[in-house]
């Protein structure tokens, strides 16, 4: 009886050390609208209209969220991440300011441009905002106030290293006249050489690190 009473906890003991961890870790993911490639150790799942991050494990990594940014790629459009940095977007007065998270959701750096790329070898290309102060209205008590934009070269903390074209562009911040994101009219062809639409003509610039 004895005997008997110490296989039965024995038995007991392997179900509750072996079995019941392997069901507790045991995740399943249903209902999912859309589930892309696996890329940089991750794949993006969409659900109802957000999107998440899962590893290659099946874990969700980056939870369902509306801010993520997709890409468009050969194998579809979705959020990716590259060098561990995935666009984000946030609204603000109706403007679209543009951002990053790394792969454990962390923003790391903050929607402030008007339009970004996906990193590539440590650099993206991002729009940035400058607001001039050009004087004062004495009879409203307002500053007169213009913006411009710059395409820019920023690292992976979102410091600007290099300006591609200095003038930038004047522009209205208003949503009736910014309806969408302004384009990025430069491209990274090497390390240190880009190209810049103007007028329908490229130009190349060589950047100095």
């Amino acid at each position: 009886m004895k005997t008997y009473l110490k296989v039965e906890k024995a038995i007991i003991l392997f179900i509750v050390i072996v079995l019941i961890p392997i069901f507790s870790f045991t995740q399943s993911l249903e209902n999912i609208d859309y589930i892309s490639p696996i890329h940089e150790g991750f794949a993006a799942i969409e659900k109802d209209g957000q999107w998440a991050f899962i590893n290659t494990n099946g874990d969700i990594v980056v939870g369902f969220r509306n801010d993520l940014v997709s890409t468009k790629s050969a194998q579809g459009t979705y959020p990716i991440f590259e060098e561990n940095r995935c666009l984000i977007q946030e609204e603000k007065d109706g403007i679209s300011y543009f951002g990053y998270i790394d792969s454990s959701g962390k923003t790391i750096i903050e929607p402030q441009f008007l339009n970004a790329t996906n990193f590539n070898n440590g650099y993206a290309i991002a729009l940035e905002l400058v607001k001039e102060i050009r004087g004062r209205n004495v009879a409203l008590d307002k500053d007169i106030v213009y913006y411009k934009y710059f395409e820019t070269i920023i690292d992976k903390n979102g410091k600007i290293k290099h300006y591609i074209k200095p003038p930038g562009v004047n522009i209205v911040l208003d949503r009736k006249f910014l309806k969408e994101p302004p384009k990025i009219n430069s491209k990274r062809l090497s390390d240190n050489l880009y190209a810049f639409l103007d007028k329908n003509k490229w130009s190349l610039i060589t950047i100095k690190n």
